[in-house]
């Protein structure tokens, strides 16, 4: 199968690259801008891949998506192409607006073209899976349930409002067009090679040089946590089993309060790189204003891709958690240049409601 993934140097999109070409029965077209998150060393394993192959290419230029889509002769679309920092989408929002609506509106009209080009079996197996955020759904109340496929969407931010908006692209090309997609909607990812403006990469990088440790308000905010070599399974499954015009939730099953992540990450490191003179990592934990518009809880209910399509995450949120503290310690080759050309931890989104 050959599956075109836009955003594939990115942070899930090179997961999901690097999985789908650990099968030789799939070929891996990878569509990314570079911007400054994009990084071709998150693929280094697959350079000169028999089964892989990189375009660097705007998602905003149809023109070249539709001739790509043609000469690579593309069976499926995964859309993971985003601007997505919360905190990035509250300094600069025009640029969420630009990629994750315009882009995606951009991505739709030339797989169109292209599947009403396509003959039979190909045209009845193409799918566009676009994948999104559980931010869509806004902000869920600590005592309330958990979101589910038919949540009604409530975005707080530039980039959930983006996201949101690129979604109810997505289903109005199924509704309008018949354009077979299916979509995924996933709680906050970790793992391995994860641009540091987030939180975990963030908190690891900065222990590691005994910087604070930033954590918005009380810490009491709480996340569902998602390892993303488990989401990259979870995607496979969804574009390639999934049910055209359905959504899928991808869950970890794994709520910690922000302060709590940061937390284990400290104790982890207490054990794997011990600070000197007996110091705690915790010690480093410094409490900074919280960002404007902070929802206070997401919660993922997987129970739909869990029953319907068979998936279930690997690891839980501690063993995950290990791997990626560990994989940080050892490949130091890999973030070393991004601290200190590209993002060196600054706070970012530090606007305040009625600032102008």
């Amino acid at each position: 199968m050959k599956i075109l993934v836009t955003g594939g140097a990115g942070f899930i999109g090179s997961a999901v690259c690097r999985h789908l070409a650990g099968n030789p029965k799939n070929h891996v077209v990878n569509v990314d801008k570079l911007t400054y998150a994009g990084n071709l060393a998150s693929l280094r394993q697959l350079e000169n891949h028999p089964n892989y192959s990189f375009f660097e290419t705007d998602i905003c230029d149809e023109t070249t998506i539709l001739g790509i889509l043609r000469s690579e002769k593309v069976d499926a679309i995964m859309h993971l192409a985003a601007e997505s920092h919360v905190d990035r989408s509250i300094d600069g929002p025009a640029a969420f607006i630009e990629t994750n609506i315009i882009g995606t509106f951009r991505m739709l009209n030339a797989a169109l073209t292209y599947w009403r080009e396509m003959p039979e079996p190909n045209k009845s197996n193409f799918r566009f899976h676009h994948i999104s955020t559980d931010e869509v759904f806004g902000d869920l109340p600590f005592d309330s349930g958990i979101f589910t496929e038919d949540t009604p969407y409530a975005p707080s931010s530039p980039y959930s409002a983006s996201k949101a908006a690129s979604d109810h692209l997505v289903r109005a090309w199924h509704e309008t067009y018949g354009l077979p997609v299916v979509l995924s909607n996933c709680s906050n990812n970790y793992g391995p090679f994860h641009f540091p403006e987030k939180l975990i990469p963030l908190v690891i990088l900065n222990a590691l040089d005994q910087k604070p440790l930033p954590v918005y308000g009380a810490g009491a905010n709480v996340r569902d946590w998602l390892y993303v070599e488990d989401h990259a399974r979870a995607l496979e499954l969804v574009v390639t089993k999934g049910k055209p015009g359905e959504s899928y939730n991808i869950g970890g099953r794994a709520e910690r309060t922000n302060l709590s992540v940061v937390e284990t990450i400290c104790d982890i490191l207490d054990n794997k790189r011990p600070r000197s003179g007996g110091k705690r990592y915790r010690d480093l934990i410094t409490f900074v204003t919280d960002r404007p518009g902070h929802d206070r809880r997401y919660a993922i209910d997987a129970s739909k891709i869990e029953r319907e399509l068979g998936w279930k995450p690997a690891e839980t949120f501690e063993t995950g958690l290990e791997r990626t503290i560990q994989w940080y310690l050892d490949n130091e080759w890999w973030w070393q240049p991004i601290r200190g050309e590209r993002y060196a931890g600054e706070r970012l989104g530090a606007a305040t409601k009625g600032a102008s």
